[in-house]
């Protein structure tokens, strides 16, 4: 009987572990629903669209220029996110900002690190880019458009360490290009920013999860859209105007390379509709099966060793 229920546990539990088993920026942990954090509160100014939770910290817990805050405004947060105005714990396992801190010292320490010379990623510097962790020890801007080559697959992941500032210059486009297939791509992009995030003129399109750690705020200009992440201010303030940033449920509309919006991951324009979790990457639907399959097999071996035995 109890094998039975063991099995059956197994049965309804399976399908939402592989549910929920996507990849992202590791160690991300709590901080996961959560499409802006602002260690020192978060500012928006026009109709932005958030595809996911904001929050400040317990200690500075101010989020002004949505509807849901105190001063409403014309932001939007789109179900199943929210927003949250007394503020999330900024330190520790298991909170957000101490999750979000973890994921930033891990991505900083990450180890097979490409030590780049140049400064600039895009135009007048490397306008592209193979799956791989890449070090820059000083400030870093994006110039242009930034092709992440996935080579084939749709799991393919990057990490950029980068010492001080990153700075998105007005126009410019990030994009996976060569991925396996259209459809759910399951690899992640993660920015862990030494100091600041800023994005100047004109709008840009983004890709990936900014960790910021100065003290100086992560500001974006009018329109720009961050698909496939987040922007994490660990010890200051997100500044955000007329802006989408959607968590990591990305869809790659085509798998071949090129410039310009559009040619890479996409997040619904303006929407109504969240977007859908993608299914489990392969690899780890596989190792959840095969250690509940052996966790079974193990208590059916029990209960035969244990069973009475029967003679006639």
């Amino acid at each position: 009987m109890r094998l039975r229920n063991f099995v059956l546990v197994l049965v309804f539990v399976l399908p939402l572990l592989a549910a929920s088993a996507y990849a992202d920026t590791p160690g991300i942990g709590t901080a996961a629903p959560f499409a802006v954090l602002g260690e020192a509160g978060v500012t928006n100014t026009g109709p932005s669209t958030i595809y996911g939770s904001v929050a400040g910290s317990s200690g500075t817990p101010s989020v002004t220029g949505f509807t849901f805050s105190t001063s409403p405004g014309p932001g939007m947060v789109i179900a199943p996110g929210v927003g949250i105005t007394t503020g999330v714990a900024n330190s520790g396992p298991g909170t957000p900002f101490g999750d979000a801190t973890a994921a930033y010292i891990a991505a900083q320490a990450a180890p097979g690190a490409i030590f780049e010379g140049l400064s600039t990623l895009g135009a007048g510097g490397l306008p592209s880019l193979n799956p791989g962790v890449y070090n820059f020890s000083s400030a870093t801007s994006l110039n242009g458009v930034l092709m992440l080559n996935a080579q084939g697959s749709s799991s393919a992941s990057w990490v950029f360490q980068i010492g001080s500032a990153l700075t998105v210059n007005g126009g410019s486009t990030v994009e996976i290009v060569n991925a396996g297939a259209p459809g759910a791509f399951t690899g992640s992009i993660t920015w862990a920013v030494g100091s600041a995030a800023t994005f100047s003129g004109a709008p840009s399109t983004f890709l990936g999860t900014i960790i910021s750690n100065g003290a100086t705020p992560d500001t974006l200009t009018n329109g720009d859209t961050i698909a496939c992440g987040r922007v994490i201010s660990l010890n200051s303030q997100v500044t955000l105007i007329n802006d989408t940033i959607a968590i990591p449920n990305c869809t790659v509309t085509t798998t071949t390379s090129g410039g310009g919006t559009g040619t890479g991951v996409v997040i619904p324009p303006g929407g109504s509709v969240p977007p859908p979790i993608p299914s489990p990457e392969p690899g780890t639907f596989g190792l959840l099966s095969s250690g509940l399959l052996a966790m079974v097999l193990l208590a059916f071996r029990k209960s035969r060793v244990s069973s009475p035995s029967l003679s006639c």
